[in-house]
This record gives structure tokens, sequence and C-alpha cells, in this order.
């Protein structure tokens, strides 16, 4: 049990920050990816629609950025010998971005594929698609503040 109250807290600190880069991270790959597709294949029949593609592929990488923020912050909070509640707080506040960043990411990437749809048929119309990806964003925000929130009241060897 004295390894646990040891190395358990920073442990579990370490975790939490690791989670929250890796699962936003995942959300955006697979989101970025989704898009990617979708992107490929309409600039695979009018190569002028690139720039705008792109964008709405670029949209669902947000997430993995706000992962990164709160990895960031988070293990800038970590000190050897913290105890297991100090971990636990940390890994807590670190689970809104990763779980939010994860299912959000996906998310937009699917919204953001059918955004390409409405860029592939209707070109003028291709902002209404962004205003959807965008709605989508508003939720890893929520997250990112949530998690940036949580991790602003832990104070560590208080």
């Amino acid at each position: 049990m004295e390894f646990l109250n040891t190395i358990g807290g920073y442990a579990l600190g370490l975790l939490g920050a690791g989670l929250a880069a890796l699962l936003a991270g995942i959300g955006s790959a697979k989101g970025t990816g989704i898009a990617g597709e979708a992107g490929a294949g309409l600039v695979s029949e009018d190569p002028s629609k690139f720039g705008k593609a792109m964008i709405l592929q670029v949209i669902p990488g947000t997430q993995g950025l706000y992962g990164f923020v709160i990895w960031f912050i988070a293990f800038n909070k970590l000190v050897p010998g913290m105890s297991v509640t100090e971990g636990l707080q940390i890994l807590s506040a670190c689970l809104p971005i990763a779980l939010g960043g994860l299912l959000s990411g996906i998310a937009q990437g699917k919204v953001a594929a059918a955004s390409v749809n409405i860029l592939a048929k209707k070109p003028d119309d291709w902002s209404k698609g962004m205003i959807l990806c965008i709605t989508v964003e508003f939720y890893a925000i929520l997250a990112l503040l949530a998690s940036f929130m949580m991790l602003g009241r832990i104070t560590i060897g208080a």
C-alpha cells in the first residue's frame, strides 16, 4: 500500500494527462481521416475545390490540439510523491477533454465529410457546412473549458 501512496498519485496524474492527449488526438485523427476521404474524392473530380475541402478536413483536428493543451497544463502540475487524491483530481480533470475530444472529433469528421458533399453540389453554400461543423466544435470547446477550469482549481501539496 505504501508503494501506491508513493508513486500512485503521480501515475494517476500522468495517466490523466496522457489520456487527454491520446483520446483527443485519436478523435482528431479519425475525424480528419473521415473528412479527408470525402475531400480526396471531391478533389479528384474538381481540383479547384482543394482549398475549401482542406479547410473542412482540418476542422476536426482542433480536438487534438485541445487535448495537447490540457496535457501540457496537467503535466506541469505533476510532482513526484503527490498523493493519490491529487493524482485522482488531475485524472478527473483531464477526462472531459479526453472523452469530449474523442467523441466530438469523430462526430465533427462525419459532419465535415457531409459538408464536402455540400461543396461538391452547391459550392456557393459551402459555408453552411462550416456552420454545421462549428456546432460540433462548440462541444469540444466546452470540454476544453471544463478540463481547464478543473485543473485550475487543483493545488498540489496544499
